[in-house]
C-alpha cells in the first residue's frame, strides 16, 4: 500500500516545472501582422466602437459570392445578382453598403477585363489570359465571402471603383 501512495506524486508536477503557454498580449499576433503588411487592401480590425453584427456579416458576404451567378448567366449574372443583393440591403448597416459596392466594382471590372482577354485568344496571347483572369476572379471572390464574413472590411485588387 505504500507504493500506491507515492505514485500519484511522481506523475504530479509542481507548478515552477509545468510549461504554461505563452501569454500574448491583446494586440496583434504576427501572423496578423504579416497579413495586414503582405495585402493593404484589407483593414485587419474593426474601428473602435463599431460592431458588425452577423446578419451584416451574412448578406456582405452574399453580395460577393452572389457573383457566382455568372457562372450561371455568364457575364450579366455575375454583374446584377450583386447588385440586386446590394441594393435591397444597403440601407440596413453600412458594412453591407460598403461590401455591396466592392462586389459590384469587382465584377464589373472583372467583366471588362475578360471582355479584353477574349479577342485575344485569336493572337494566342488571350489562351493564357482566360484561365488566369478565371483563376483571379475565383481566388479573390472567395477571399473577400471570407473576409467579410469575418467582419474585416475588404477591397479587391485591380478593380476600378465605378460606384463609389
Amino acid at each position: 500500500m505504500a507504493k500506491e501512495e507515492e505514485t500519484p506524486e511522481p506523475a504530479e508536477k509542481p507548478e515552477s516545472e509545468t510549461p504554461k503557454p505563452a501569454e500574448k498580449p491583446e494586440s496583434e499576433t504576427p501572423a496578423e501582422k504579416e497579413t495586414s503588411a503582405e495585402q493593404p487592401e484589407v483593414v485587419q480590425e474593426v474601428k473602435a466602437g463599431e460592431e458588425i453584427g452577423k446578419d451584416a456579416r451574412m448578406w456582405a458576404m452574399f453580395c460577393h459570392l452572389a457573383g457566382l451567378a455568372g457562372i450561371l448567366v455568364p457575364m450579366i449574372g455575375n454583374i446584377v445578382a450583386p447588385l440586386v443583393v446590394w441594393q435591397i440591403k444597403k440601407e440596413e448597416e453600412p458594412f453591407i453598403d460598403e461590401q455591396g459596392k466592392e462586389a459590384v466594382n469587382f465584377q464589373i471590372s472583372m467583366s471588362l477585363y475578360m471582355v479584353i482577354c477574349i479577342p485575344l485568344c485569336f493572337i494566342c496571347i488571350g489562351a493564357f489570359l482566360v484561365p488566369a483572369v478565371a483563376l483571379f476572379y475565383l481566388i479573390f471572390l472567395l477571399i473577400a465571402a471570407v473576409n467579410a464574413n469575418n467582419g474585416h472590411h475588404y477591397r479587391y485588387p485591380l478593380t476600378i471603383r465605378f460606384i463609389k
